[in-house]
């Protein structure tokens, strides 16, 4: 999708529940794209995201650009989600967007709410659908009841993967493509960076894992997968690096199992670490277009990862080793053919380079955002 018109007088709002995982990184990247790009831009969100955006994206210093608080609960909140709706509807009337775009189903079916209430600007929506559903369970309700309102109220939904956009598709939504995701990008690690690394960890070889610490992205299959390699005459360190609400559980599950593995934390040389690692592991259980495997591509290094959400849209079919979820003795077989292999780990450490190569680029993704906004703004600016 290219722009089809020149984005100068376009106003385009942009509506976050979170900044968790890549959601943030892109709203920060689009805000910041069309702002330069001469659109006016008006970004809202949790109290904390305005924070996030001014130290880590430089969000509010773009011209153009500014942030304004829309207080949205984690979860479904009655009274709370009513009053951000309020407030959001009042922020629309101030801005008078062409266009909102909101980011996950959460704000998304919040616009809907905010652009139906009595009062509300007749401005388009759009929704980019960025996550896969837990299986299963009250939350999975939660989300396809979600899903429902996205569907039948915005005029445009962009989904990150093939799964979401069947789902959606069922639901009856407006789908207008697949969204163009790229992770932020970032220096190649130094030599000097890597050796630095190896030294931290004592010259072993390791295995790398990324990401929240929570459920979704399946850590605990990876802390069982690493306890069938303990035997072995060389034995990987395990690596993840990440905060999260299971940091304490999968500090337990490793001790019981006698796993070698170091917790780091929240890490500011994730490039370096995955350009470090033996192996890069991603264990999701559910997965949208997780930023960490574009990372992992960029870094050139052989990638094991399981076969969930955008995964294998973004590997191909050689770019990683995939595996299903869930299962530590695949995933287990997985790593060690690769540290048994040299070989194949350079064959699919290259096949990964050629796969980065073909990965979106940022101004693909503003691009494609701009000419999605001029398509939808138009209907709008005819029923006024």
């Amino acid at each position: 999708m290219t722009v089809t018109g020149d984005p100068a007088g376009l106003s385009v709002s942009y509506l976050l529940a979170t900044t968790a995982g890549g959601t943030g990184r892109h709203v920060a990247m689009l805000a910041g794209g069309c702002a330069a790009r001469g659109a006016a831009v008006h970004v809202y969100g949790p109290a904390a995201a305005g924070p996030w955006l001014a130290r880590d994206a430089a969000g509010p210093a773009a011209p153009g650009w500014d942030f304004s608080t829309v207080d949205i609960a984690a979860r479904a909140r009655p009274a709370r989600d009513f009053a951000a709706a309020l407030r959001l509807r009042r922020l629309l009337a101030r801005d008078t967007p062409g266009v909102l775009h909101a980011h996950g189903l959460r704000a998304g079916a919040l616009a809907a709410l905010a652009l139906a209430l009595p009062g509300a600007p007749r401005t388009a929506l759009a929704v980019t659908v960025h996550n896969a559903p837990p299986a299963g369970g009250p939350a999975a309700a939660v989300y396809a009841g979600l899903e429902l309102i996205v569907a039948r109220r915005a005029d445009a939904v962009l989904t990150v993967s093939g799964d979401l956009d069947g789902r959606l598709r069922r639901r009856g939504a407006r789908l207008a493509g697949r969204a163009l995701v790229p992770a932020p990008a970032a220096a190649g690690a130094s030599p000097a960076e890597i050796a630095a690394l190896h030294h931290e960890f004592g010259g072993r070889v390791i295995v790398v894992g990324v990401g929240r610490l929570a459920e979704q992205k399946g850590f605990g299959t990876l802390i069982a997968a690493a306890a069938r390699w303990q035997q072995r005459a060389v034995v990987p360190l395990l690596l993840i690096a990440g905060e999260g609400p299971l940091d304490s559980e999968l500090r337990r599950q490793a001790g019981m199992a006698g796993v070698a593995v170091q917790f780091l934390g929240a890490r500011h040389d994730v490039p370096a670490l995955l350009a470090a690692a033996d192996v890069v592991v991603v264990p999701s259980n559910w997965e949208g277009q997780p930023l960490v495997v574009q990372e992992a591509l960029r870094a050139g290094r052989p990638l094991v990862a399981t076969r969930v959400g955008g995964i294998a849209e973004l590997t191909g079919g050689d770019g990683a080793l995939l595996v299903p979820p869930g299962e530590p003795f695949a995933l287990a077989a997985a790593v060690t053919r690769l540290l048994d292999d040299p070989g194949a780990a350079a064959r699919l450490a290259a096949a990964a380079r050629a796969r980065a190569a073909l990965l979106p680029t940022g101004t693909a993704a503003v691009d494609q955002a701009l000419g999605l906004y001029q398509r939808v703004c138009r209907p709008v600016i005819g029923r006024s």
